[in-house]
């Protein structure tokens, strides 16, 4: 580290170590996986620790950039000083801190380190606009607010001016390697400002300094819900239909935030929800159609009935979405775009929820294989082997009884498109709403057949009354959306 130098503040080899909740875990729970980790690195590797934001020992300590500051050269320093005492490690400076630095361990939200790139070569314009608008803002000055004496409160703390956009944290400087300009920035809270309100700002406080943004590069990784609603926003700015596929809406999240400017952009290796995607699941919506069909022709018992009843309904509900879709980007209906936009988003939300039922049926099928391959030599594994497939077989009933639900509901969609949308797409909503009928018929056959194997009689006769009951809700609804789709050709 004594030989270390570079443009971001830092003050250890391994600087900052965060731990984030992501899935099936507390901010509680990430807390003590950080102080053990603080304590271990402490003890068994002698490097100064302090855990920051939700692990910090102290108030002052939660902000990282307070554990930071003064950086490596003062380090020395600051372990002199019993206020900033590490929490664990050593606090006498030796050869070995020499060596390695300090050590930040915490426990915190999803951050989001963002770059902006800039039409220019001056890093301090580049300052101007990231003290324009970071949290922190700029020092307070007498006068010049360039070199104007700076101004402190009674306890001779510098006063700041705060910038525009909260839960961030942002520097200028510049990238050899690219020969320009960035603001590097720190959104500690995307829920509080989100990455496209972060562009859009730093974009207008840029062009008031006669600077543009050409582009920004995401380091990292990013939750999909930030890119999404990136994409959604400046659809909407478009006045675009929003309920497009996601991987339509993260390019245009991408071309919008110029996120491919300096290298390409792959949502497989940038989007966090897709890197934890298991690849290795052959799931049967990534087969082609012609693979699909094949694949349910096969002698393989699965995909059965119940995954084409869901799969009936996805289409269904892909027809609605798309006359939504083709209405709301007609010329005629420029002034109710928002309106078939919402309807396009409601079919979108039935079509995925049909698609993931796909896969869901075969897994609930091979549950209950599973379950009958249990051992039964003795009582207990007779006892856990009939309860196992109890619940794998009231499984098999839940899911096509969703399945039934999702069908039913999405006709609403399609009813609407046949009464409201574009009159030259109105056949589709009606072979939209017959396919819906269609998954919600076959899905209650796979609920009556795997009914037969529960034991529990009550359980039956009240799941079968509703899924009838959704059955002649869902009779109704086809033939006044055919109806209409008659009026409609004439």
């Amino acid at each position: 580290m004594s030989k270390h130098h570079g443009e971001h503040p830092r003050f250890g080899a391994t600087d900052v170590c965060p731990l984030v909740p992501v899935a099936n875990i507390t901010m509680d729970e990430v807390v003590v996986y950080a102080r053990k980790l603080g304590k271990r690195i402490g003890e068994e590797l002698g490097i100064p620790v302090y855990p920051y934001e939700f692990a910090a020992s102290k108030p002052i300590r939660k902000n990282l950039a307070n554990c930071r500051a003064g950086e490596y050269e003062g380090l020395k320093e600051k372990l002199s000083n019993l206020e900033w005492k590490p929490d664990f490690g050593p606090s006498e400076y030796n050869d070995q801190i020499a060596r390695t630095g300090a050590t930040a361990v915490g426990a915190r939200n999803f951050l989001v380190a963002y770059n902006f790139n800039l039409n220019t070569t001056s890093t301090r314009r580049a300052n101007a606009i990231a003290y324009d608008v970071r949290e922190k803002g700029r020092e307070m000055r007498e006068g010049d607010p360039v070199t104007g004496k700076i101004v402190k409160d009674e306890k001779g703390n510098t006063i700041f001016i705060p910038g525009t956009l909260k839960s961030t944290k942002a520097i200028g400087w510049f990238i050899e390697e690219y020969g320009i300009a960035q603001i590097s920035m720190n959104m500690t809270d995307i829920t509080v400002t989100s990455v496209h309100q972060a562009f859009d700002e730093v974009s207008r406080a840029a062009n008031e300094r006669g600077v543009r943004v050409t582009g920004s590069e995401l380091v990292g990784v990013i939750p999909l819900k930030a890119m999404l609603d990136a994409g959604r926003h400046y659809l909407a700015k478009q006045q675009r239909s929003l309920g497009i596929p996601d991987s339509e809406i993260i390019k245009i999240a991408v071309k919008s935030l110029g996120l491919d400017e300096l290298t390409p952009f792959d949502p497989d290796k940038k989007i966090i929800e897709y890197i934890l995607e298991d690849k290795k699941e052959k799931k049967l919506i990534n087969l082609t159609v012609k693979g699909f069909v094949e694949e349910t022709a096969s002698e393989s018992p699965a995909p059965g009935g119940g995954s084409i009843s869901a799969a009936m309904g996805a289409m269904g509900a892909g027809l609605g979405t798309m006359v939504a879709n083709l209405t709301s980007h007609k010329r005629d209906y420029d002034d109710r775009w928002e309106e078939f936009s919402d309807w396009a988003v409601k079919g979108k939300h039935y079509q995925e929820e049909l698609l993931k039922m796909v896969d869901e049926d075969t897994r609930a099928f091979n549950r209950i294989m599973d379950a009958f391959g249990l051992p039964k030599k003795s009582d207990q594994e007779k006892a856990e082997r009939t309860k196992t497939i109890q619940d794998a077989t009231k499984y098999a009933i839940e899911v096509p009884f969703r399945v039934m639900n999702l069908c039913y509901e999405s006709m609403e969609v399609m009813k609407a498109m046949a009464e409201k949308g574009n009159p030259n797409s109105v056949s589709d909503a009606g072979v939209g709403a017959i396919a819906a009928l269609a998954g919600v018929k076959g899905a209650y056959l796979n609920v009556k057949i795997n009914a037969g194997g529960l034991d529990d009689k009550e359980y039956v006769k009240d799941i079968l009354a509703r899924g009838k009951e959704i059955l002649g809700k869902a009779v109704e609804l086809q033939k006044e959306i055919l109806d209409a789709v008659d009026r409609k050709i004439g």
